[in-house]
């Protein structure tokens, strides 16, 4: 049975249900009032006697039993009337109600062939119900809305599909191409042999760390973050006693601090890797000689983390496209080492999972500096007592560390 058949017969079942408790009631209360009524008086019919003139007989008429005989055929003919009374109405009733479903759920009609009209390639449909703020009109606006989240779900996919392959795809026609080259040389030397190994190893180091990336990247677009009460001071910490060495050996110098009480909540492993993900940047980027800083404090509701550089930085036109995906500068700097492209849009998918924001300060020749804003949890600790995380530089900090830092929007 459709929806439709269902709720005509469900309103005549119904309609015809009131009616006979009604006509049912007043039946009973009929009945009861003719049984109560006072027996009728005894009464004589004369007629005269033929033939005899003057002479009558005098009948007793028992009027009870008339007058019973005549309610009980009023009763009868009540409920022969009552029983036709209620069929015409259920037939009337089922047809109004057949009607009358089918302009209410009209709307679902729309809404099924718009569904079935959608594919996986064409989200771009909509129902765009209108009429008045009812059930119906908020269940196609939600499905509406739940196409929509779709389409730049399936759309974002694509694109991501496409930008992947085609940075997968660079690395591999690399080899291919070095691979052929050098296999068509019957005389290669053993020079020859070891700059296209090296070139191979260099691109497949590539495609590992495109590989690394996207693997994070898929990580952190899932609902699978931990949530729990992180200190900022030890992050900072921990993320400037890991990239110490590397810095060193690059011929830098990485300073950090860290104020008290700092506390957010959050994924531990994906905001040090975001932290570390900036660092990587600074301290690849940074000419030898010069200082890198992170640093952390608190700015009312947020706490904020800081990676500082005296890089090169960046264009004012590209700030807001360094956090694309596979977005990658065209500085000197950084064409000697190519990276995945992935490392700011994890951090900004990392923040923005996090409920907070990125900004980013830069001025070419200057440096850069990157500020990660998180929703500050609620800390009751004594303002007193140093966090075991702070730290003050023995000198004082760079030029970068004095940029004003914006914050979140």
């Amino acid at each position: 049975m459709s929806i439709r058949l269902r709720l005509a017969f469900i309103y005549s079942v119904v309609l015809c249900l009131l009616a006979a408790v009604v006509v049912g009631a007043i039946y009973l209360a009929l009945a009861h009032a003719l049984a109560d009524e006072p027996p009728p008086v005894a009464a004589h019919q004369v007629q005269p006697v033929p033939g005899q003139p003057g002479t009558v007989t005098v009948t007793p008429v028992q009027l009870e039993t008339a007058q019973r005989i005549a309610n009980e055929s009023a009763l009868y003919k009540l409920r022969t009337y009552s029983f036709a009374a209620l069929l015409v109405l259920f037939a009337a009733s089922f047809g109004i109600g057949w009607i009358v479903a089918g302009y209410v759920i009209r709307p679902i009609g729309r809404i099924t062939k718009v569904a079935r009209e959608i594919t996986a390639t064409d989200l771009s449909r909509r129902i765009d119900l209108g009429g008045p703020d009812d059930e119906l009109r908020q269940l196609s606006d939600t499905f509406d809305d739940m196409l929509g989240r779709l389409d730049e779900a399936f759309a974002s996919q694509r694109r991501f599909i496409q930008e992947a392959s085609h940075e997968l795809r660079n690395p591999l026609a690399v080899i291919r191409t070095n691979l052929e080259v050098t296999l068509a040389d019957p005389g290669a030397s053993t020079d020859d042999l070891r700059h296209t190994a090296e070139v191979v190893e260099r691109s497949t180091e590539r495609m590992s760390r495109l590989v690394d990336d996207l693997l994070l990247y898929a990580r952190n677009e899932t609902p699978a973050l931990e949530h729990e009460r992180i200190d900022a001071a030890s992050l900072v910490r921990e993320a400037a006693e890991e990239f110490q060495a590397p810095a060193e050996a690059r011929g830098l110098r990485l300073v950090w601090s860290a104020d008290r009480g700092l506390a957010t909540m959050g994924d531990r492993n994906a905001l040090r890797q975001a932290l570390a993900n900036l660092l990587a940047n600074a301290t690849r980027l940074a000419p030898a000689g010069s200082t890198v800083g992170v640093r952390a404090g608190r700015e009312g509701p947020w706490v904020w983390l800081a990676v500082d550089d005296q890089g090169p930085g960046i264009a004012p036109q590209d700030q807001t496209a360094v956090f694309q995906r596979f977005w990658r500068g065209a500085t000197p700097a950084e064409a000697g080492e190519r990276r995945s492209g992935l490392g700011l849009t994890i951090v900004r998918q990392v923040v923005e999972a996090h409920g907070g924001e990125v900004k980013l300060v830069s001025a070419l020749g200057v440096g850069s500096t990157f500020a990660l804003w998180l929703p500050a949890a609620d800390d009751d600790a004594d303002a007193g007592d140093p966090s075991p995380g702070h730290h003050e530089p023995a000198e004082p900090p760079p030029v970068g560390l004095s940029r004003p830092l914006p914050g979140p929007t």
